[in-house]
């Protein structure tokens, strides 16, 4: 079993509880912040001239890797072309964000990708191989949905608070799996351990899909996962969700109660899913892939898809994207620095 993929590492110990605070910073930041920031303009006529390809920088069967499939499907309709779906898992999105960051600017690379793990990255990794700021372009928040803390069914925990008691009882041998050290779920799993007051060993592994087989089968016990990839597990008898993340209940699994009812009020988070262009991409190109998606994203099937796995539509305009990001990005550096986390 491949358990130890690419470990962050503790340097000091936190000193306080505190949730991840979600960026919803709206207001646009000046235009000329980063390259490329747009305005709707008449697109060149020559967009799309060819294939598109979303780059997903994760596994299949992970919430990015669902959104770009529904997507893909809409665009390839909408557009007369066809869309690939290219997976490049690896070191924590960095791959193939490198990969879309280094791609040409055309408009016909586009990068789907958690916007945590964006984030997070542009902290936890003290040298990235592309600027964060420059490199890479947001186009647009396309939907969110809650974390979903969930075990094994075999786990003797049904809810937040015997987990929370099986955790300190046992003191070790308990592990949680998370699709990648420094991805959003891994930090949103960290800093509730450090909220409830209890240690888990941390099991990273390359992508949502490859953690999520490993609690299915028993191999590790618990696990922090985006809403879209873990709760058809849950419908299916094959894992017991305990609490999403939300401040209110998902419409998609209104059974399961949050954190915050299960007697953590202060932890409230969501996992957001945006797209990127490389940011020398030309602004009348970056606004029709931003018109485009946001077609594609208002489909019926998208909808339906995306609300029956518990994600809402978002569907941000660019300037409201990179003033996101931007908030983000200095949100996450203060709790990556107070948690002590860097990437080996």
């Amino acid at each position: 079993m491949d358990m130890h993929a690419r470990q962050v590492a503790r340097r000091a110990p936190a000193r306080s509880g505190s949730s991840i605070l979600r960026g919803a910073l709206l207001a646009a930041l000046p235009l000329f912040l980063l390259p490329g920031a747009v305005q709707a303009q008449p697109a060149p006529a020559a967009w799309p001239s060819k294939p598109l390809r979303l780059i997903v920088p994760s596994g299949p069967v992970g919430p990015s890797d669902f959104l770009a499939r529904a997507l893909g499907n809409q665009l390839t309709e909408l557009l007369k072309q066809p869309v690939v779906i290219d997976n490049r898992p690896g070191a924590g999105g960095t791959l193939g964000t490198l990969l879309t960051a280094r791609a040409a600017p055309d408009g016909h690379t586009i990068l789907v990708m958690g916007l945590n793990n964006y984030v997070i990255n542009a902290t936890l990794y003290p040298k990235l191989p592309y600027d964060s700021h420059k490199d890479l372009l947001p186009v647009s928040v396309l939907a969110e949905a809650p974390l979903l803390l969930a075990t094994h069914p075999s786990l003797p925990a049904r809810n937040v608070q015997q987990l929370v008691a099986l955790a300190k009882k046992q003191q070790r041998g308990l592990d949680y799996a998370s699709g990648g050290a420094g991805t959003g779920p891994h930090l949103a799993m960290e800093l509730f351990l450090e909220r409830v007051g209890v240690k888990m060993e941390h099991i990273a592994y390359k992508g949502a899909g490859a953690a999520l087989n490993e609690v299915i089968g028993g191999q590790v016990g618990v696990i922090m996962v985006n809403m879209t990839a873990g709760i058809n597990f849950v419908r299916g008898g094959k894992l017991r969700g305990l609490a999403v993340t939300s401040g209110k209940r998902s419409a998609g699994a209104p059974d399961i109660p949050t954190v915050a009812e299960s007697g953590y009020p202060d932890f409230v988070t969501t996992g957001q899913h945006f797209a990127m262009v490389p940011g020398a991409t030309p602004r009348e190109v970056v606004a029709r892939v931003h018109q485009e998606l946001i077609r594609a994203l208002n489909t019926a099937d998208v909808r339906e898809r995306l609300a029956a796995e518990g994600s809402e539509i978002v569907g941000s305009s660019t300037e409201q994207a990179i003033a996101i990001v931007r908030d983000e990005i200095a949100r996450w550096s203060k709790v990556i620095r107070r948690l002590g986390l860097s990437a080996n």
